[in-house]
């Protein structure tokens, strides 16, 4: 293929306008999205509305008049949207180690008499990170058992397995688990599933609700392109969710925070997996970074991708043949 066969294709790619809300460097193919999303246009415009009008104008009148306190359900929403969930599932909040924490010990005390959680050894260290510190915390017999492929987990389903933590795409090797079929493979043990998807939300098509996901965490700085830092989000599968006594009690995640009560009292729904007041600046970059996947179904940018890397890849070979 030629260089104006490839001009040609990306002038006929119905996904190419999409590029230009972002900024980029001219003449840069930035492949590094998995770490740090690329800036959007609409972000530098959202960041001055929130800091010179909101914050510098309405001060303190911004937490109704501009929807501050509700910015994390907002938000939520719009991620649950990209990752499968209905409306009133997923909540912006904290960061991917923080809501593993608190989906962690959540589903361990959903299981009361299982004592092990199973992930995998090439796993996100900071995911086997905060399970260690969850078992330390708790002692009592809990184990965290690692597996090395997904061959080895049907015999690593027992009896006394409370929850199974993946990453839905491994960020070593790009290896993308089955969801659907996994979280039923898990649930048929008699255990809960929790999906980790930094490195799936916003680059392939997700779908938590039809697969019975129970938890599902994730970042908002990769494909999400939030910025660097950018709040992270939690979803807990609805007929779940009122049976979940958060870990991390926070304020905010209080019944009725403004009400002040001296005892913690779980709010209704997802809003329960709040913990502190928002980063609002950080969460209203996030917000406009999201609205560059309005109109776009994810299914597409998979396509694409496929596409793409098919076609890099039959280059390189054709290229290389003769090398040894």
């Amino acid at each position: 293929m030629k260089r104006e066969d490839c001009e040609a294709l990306d002038r006929e790619d119905p996904l190419r306008p999409f590029r230009e809300q972002f900024e980029l460097p001219a003449g840069l193919i930035y492949l590094d999205g998995n770490s740090l999303g690329a800036l959007p246009r609409a972000t530098a415009a959202r960041l001055a509305e929130v800091t010179r009008r909101e914050w510098g104008q309405d001060l303190i009148g911004s937490w109704n008049r501009n929807g501050w306190v509700d910015i994390p359900q907002r938000v939520g929403d719009k991620i649950g949207r990209l990752i499968g969930a209905a409306p009133g599932q997923t909540v912006a909040a904290d960061s991917t180690s923080i809501n593993v924490y608190k989906a962690l010990s959540a589903a361990l005390k959903l299981q009361p008499q299982r004592r092990v959680i199973v992930s995998e050894r090439g796993n996100f260290p900071t995911d086997l990170y905060i399970a260690e510190g969850l078992i330390a915390q708790l002692g009592g017999g809990y184990q965290l058992r690692l597996i090395d492929s997904p061959e080895d987990l049907p015999a690593a389903l027992d009896a006394s397995v409370a929850v199974v933590m993946l990453t839905h795409v491994n960020y070593r090797s790009g290896r993308l688990w089955d969801l659907a079929a996994t979280t039923q493979a898990v649930h048929g043990a008699g255990a809960l599933m929790l999906w980790d998807l930094a490195h799936s939300a916003g680059a392939v098509p997700l779908a938590v609700d039809d697969a019975g996901a129970d938890f599902a965490v994730g970042c908002g700085y990769k494909y999400l392109n939030g910025g660097p830092g950018a709040p992270g989000f939690i979803h807990v599968r609805p007929d779940l969710i009122d049976q979940v006594r958060p870990a991390l009690s926070g304020w905010l995640g209080h019944q009725a925070p403004f009400a002040f009560d001296l005892d913690y009292r779980p709010g209704e729904g997802i809003s329960r997996m709040r913990v502190v007041t928002p980063p609002v600046i950080q969460m209203a970059v996030l917000d406009a970074a999201l609205d560059a996947f309005d109109g776009i179904d994810m299914a597409d940018i998979r396509a694409r991708s496929i596409e793409l890397s098919e076609q890099f890849i039959a280059e390189v070979e054709a290229g290389c043949k003769d090398v040894e």
